[in-house]
């Protein structure tokens, strides 16, 4: 990419959560160090709670920088996705987070040098994210990963977020064990492109990785215009176990209670106010239509 130094050199504006901890720190520190080398004008600007990158994004002045980056895990970059739904500006990564799903699905690399080359001069490519809107609602919750609704959801709305900054992934294992102790079969009513059905959970993925880099919905593609909706058929703790072990294994897509279709609308009826999770944190209630969003998101990552 050293080829592209005559290019024009992109002005940016990181959001950086300061209490993502010393490793990320030490990591975005020696990032910014390759874009000064690279000449690359930067301003970090570190969030102060949920909701503030989002608020970061939305303020940027296309007239004062070039790029927005998300300098954090999948959290932070929706809160960026949704801040920029409006704006011109292509949204960057620098992968800090626990999962970093949505940097595997892009192809990004791990090394940091690397990681300020794209940045700074590789091309912005448009992505149409989907989106979870409630009934009667004019926007939605924008989404490059995934909406879960069922013991997903539940995982994530019961993740204790100290454990997870001091223990990373295995802080879902701990919320998992502790879902599957309280465990409540319960039957969603969807209607998928208006095709009835009953599962005892769901994902509206839009990338094929989950969770790091787990195969959930193999076909899912951000460059395809389409929703990939993975059913669980069966309820149960042991069904939930079976469905984890699978994932694990990589065999999921494989069982016969695992359904995937393509989609453009999705409607889950119910149960009222039960959690959706959207890119890893509880973002809407339910009941929500889950679809494609009507305007795309420029993305700054290798070619496709």
């Amino acid at each position: 990419m050293d080829r592209d130094r005559s290019a024009k050199l992109r002005r940016l504006l990181i959001l950086y959560n300061p209490a993502a901890g010393q490793r990320a720190r030490r990591r975005l520190d020696a990032w910014l160090g390759h874009l000064r080398d690279l000449g690359v004008a930067a301003r970090v600007a570190e969030t102060a709670g949920p909701g503030h990158a989002e608020d970061l994004a939305r303020a940027a002045d296309a007239a004062e920088f070039d790029a927005v980056v998300a300098a954090g895990g999948d959290g932070t970059a929706n809160e960026a996705l949704n801040g920029l739904a409006a704006s011109s500006l292509p949204l960057a990564l620098l992968p800090l987070g626990t999962a970093n799903v949505l940097a595997h699905e892009l192809g990004l690399p791990r090394r940091l040098d690397a990681l300020a080359r794209i940045a700074a001069f590789a091309p912005a490519r448009a992505v149409r994210p989907a989106e979870a809107i409630a009934p009667n609602a004019s926007a939605g919750r924008r989404f490059l990963l995934m909406a879960g609704i069922g013991f997903d959801a539940a995982v994530v709305a019961g993740l204790n977020e100290r454990l997870k900054r001091c223990l990373g992934k295995a802080a879902y294992v701990a919320s998992i064990l502790g879902r599957l102790g309280d465990y409540r079969p319960c039957v969603f009513p969807v209607r998928i492109d208006g095709v009835a059905a009953e599962p005892a959970s769901l994902v509206a993925a839009r990338a094929h990785f989950y969770g790091g880099r787990f195969v959930l919905a193999p076909k899912a593609r951000l460059d395809l215009p389409l929703l990939e909706i993975v059913l669980f058929e069966r309820p149960g703790r042991a069904a939930a176990l079976a469905y984890l072990a699978a994932l694990a294994l990589g065999s999921l897509p494989r069982r016969r209670d695992v359904r995937i279709v393509s989609a453009q609308n999705v409607e889950v009826l119910g149960p009222a106010g039960l959690p959706v999770q959207i890119d890893g944190d509880v973002r809407a209630r339910l009941p929500v239509a889950l679809r494609l969003a009507p305007t795309a998101q420029a993305i700054i990552a290798p070619p496709a």
